[in-house]
């Protein structure tokens, strides 16, 4: 099957500086969003350097075990994105440690690992991964966040959670901590498969129906443009990034 990515990010209309960062990597099927935290230099530095190390380790990893990547499905390839994800929470956290001006920096991590006809989606934060497929549109990933946690418990409606004070606030990001928990998910590929993988800066504005009814009107390499600029239409009051994925 043929895999065909687009990406756009932008600083929004609210913040000075872009603190996220995406990555597209066509050779290893690996499509990353990171939104970073702890200030201008924190948060840049934060989200780079998890996409930078993340991809590195798989690299290292398909050369080094290439018989890992032949067998994509195999718990071997899922412990190689989520030990790639670790590797990078960990390097985040000693850069942290090591440069008080970066002191409590982080960055949410959402990743799909696309090989043959399966997904894996390694996924940490409030960053987000969508499938639309047949005319719908599934959230694969749970934000890591207080609104959704209150939200589950009940104390919030989803449109209370959407317009909430501190929906920004995350329970779970990479390198906050040396260790972090990471959510993974496998997700058997169709043709005609489209993968969105964003950060809170476009979900927060652009709800699930409405990025469905972009992804059915306009073409796919137009979609990332289409959704940053709605959001930006909208406010902007963050860093938006879009990173679209269609397998064909």
């Amino acid at each position: 099957m043929k895999v065909s990515a687009w990406a756009r990010t932008d600083t929004g209309r609210a913040r000075e500086h872009n603190e996220d960062s995406f990555l597209v990597n066509d050779s290893l099927g690996l499509y990353l969003v990171a939104d970073g935290m702890g200030g201008h230099a924190g948060g840049e530095v934060a989200s780079r350097l998890a996409v930078e190390v993340i991809e590195r380790e798989l690299l290292r990893r398909r050369e080094e075990s290439p018989e890992t990547f032949a067998e994509p499905a195999s718990e071997r390839m899922r412990d190689a994105f989520v030990a790639a994800v670790e590797t990078a929470s960990r390097e985040v956290y000693q850069r942290s440690a090591a440069e008080p001006r970066l002191h409590g920096m982080g960055t949410t991590l959402t990743g799909l690992l696309l090989r043959g006809r399966t997904a894996w989606v390694a996924h940490v934060g409030d960053s987000r991964v969508y499938l639309v497929r047949d005319g719908q549109i599934r959230l694969l990933t749970e934000d890591h966040s207080l609104v959704h946690e209150q939200m589950r418990a009940g104390l919030l409606t989803p449109e209370e959670a959407r317009h909430s004070h501190l929906r920004s606030i995350i329970t779970r990001s990479v390198g906050f901590e040396a260790r972090v928990p990471v959510d993974v998910l496998k997700e058997d590929v169709r043709e005609g498969d489209l993968f969105l993988l964003c950060s809170d800066g476009l979900s927060n504005l652009v709800d699930d129906e409405e990025m469905l009814e972009f992804a059915e009107a306009y073409p796919p390499d137009q979609l990332p443009d289409m959704l940053v600029d709605l959001a930006n239409a909208r406010g902007g009051d963050d860093n938006i990034t879009a990173v679209v994925v269609l397998v064909g």
